[in-house]
């Protein structure tokens, strides 16, 4: 049974006639009560299959913009270089992704992590063999973004990157990357890193090198002690077989070692999750889910991750499947704010919408 808790439902965006979505494709970032989200925007179509959009025309990267801990927001499109389609030629026809301008790479400079305005947000151009991946920098909270910057392929056929770093220090993080698996399908999460700027990435370890169907999208976090936690999605053989694991590595990516599932099942094509660790300690998975109940949920753990709660509930949906992919972060008072694309009507508009809840 799912517990409800006390929660307040703030409209980012939504637009009648748009299709709005996919906010952990992307990233958000929190400095105190400012916070800034990514999503993508395109146009519906009823007949757009498991997700009602159209393919037939390009999709544009938006930026939202919160002064008070996400009650509300102001959007325009996101001032970053090659934002028409970033991140989402799975949803665009071949002629459209032909005709968007070629993404042309340049060089990291000087970049510091550990500016107190930093964000880092990655691009790619699909999922399956020949997937190639990118990332941006920021040090002005959005306010500009330099980039994109190569990520390269590591000897995979393929690189799917969204958005999983965690900063080491002025030049140093360990990002979290997904692969193609050996056949070109996707996919297979490993940890590479970086130690000088974002110029050159190692390959480090797999986290599992071989899934049974595929594990994609981590969302990870260190603890105080330096153990790092990373939240996968996972599929089965079947589609409507889709759960969330947890791993855990003590010696800063080396190795992991498998935690457990907090999330038994996340429904038909599954949902990532994102792990937040709250300011009293305890780590919060959000997710969506695309088994009825539709909704987006939440589990919590007390003990660093060996145990999680029932799922809560943060927002119902009365729509259908194409709901999801969260963003969390943390505000100044210690809230947590959920982002996410949600419907609740299968023939209505998908919107962006942000939760804020004490738990």
């Amino acid at each position: 049974m799912s517990e409800t808790v006390s929660k307040a439902q703030y409209e980012i965006y939504c637009q009648l006639d748009r299709y709005s979505a996919w906010p952990a494709n992307y990233g958000m970032w929190a400095w105190g009560d400012e916070l800034v989200l990514l999503f993508t925007s395109g146009y519906p179509d009823p007949e757009g299959g498991f997700h009602a959009r159209d393919r037939s025309r390009p999709l544009s990267t938006m930026q939202a913009r919160s002064f008070d801990g996400g009650e509300s927001w102001s959007v325009t499109e996101a001032p970053i270089p090659y934002g028409q389609g970033l991140g989402a030629h799975e949803h665009m026809n071949n002629s459209v992704i032909d005709a968007l301008e070629p993404v042309k790479f340049t060089t990291p400079t000087e970049l510091d992590f550990e500016h107190p305005d930093f964000a880092v947000m990655c691009g790619k151009t699909g999922l399956t063999r020949g997937a190639k991946s990118w990332f941006y920098t920021s040090v002005d909270r959005c306010q500009n973004w330099e980039g994109p910057f190569e990520i390269p392929t590591f000897d995979q056929l393929g690189i799917a990157a969204r958005t999983d770093w965690l900063v080491e220090g002025p030049s140093s993080a360990l990002v979290l990357l997904t692969a193609t698996k050996p056949d070109g399908g996707e996919g297979r999460v490993f940890a590479s890193r970086t130690t000088d700027g974002g110029r050159n990435f190692k390959f480090i370890s797999w986290i599992d090198e071989s899934p049974v169907g595929y594990d994609i999208m981590p969302s990870s976090l260190r603890l105080t002690d330096g153990t790092i936690l990373t939240a996968i999605r996972s599929r089965g053989v079947a589609r409507n077989d889709c759960w969330i694991d947890l791993y855990t590595s003590g010696d800063q990516g080396a190795s992991w070692q498998y935690m457990g599932r907090p999330v038994p099942a996340t429904g038909d094509g599954g949902n990532p999750g994102s792990l937040v660790q709250m300011t009293d300690g305890r780590l919060v998975i959000t997710y969506g889910s695309r088994k009825l109940p539709y909704g987006i949920y939440a589990v919590i753990s007390d003990d660093q991750g060996n145990s999680w709660s029932e799922p809560i509930v943060l927002r119902e949906s009365q729509g259908n499947h194409d709901i999801g992919y969260t963003r969390s972060v943390i505000r100044s008072d210690g809230k947590l704010v959920t982002a996410y694309y949600i419907n609740d009507d299968p023939d209505g508009e998908r919107f962006i919408e942000a939760t804020v809840t004490p738990l």
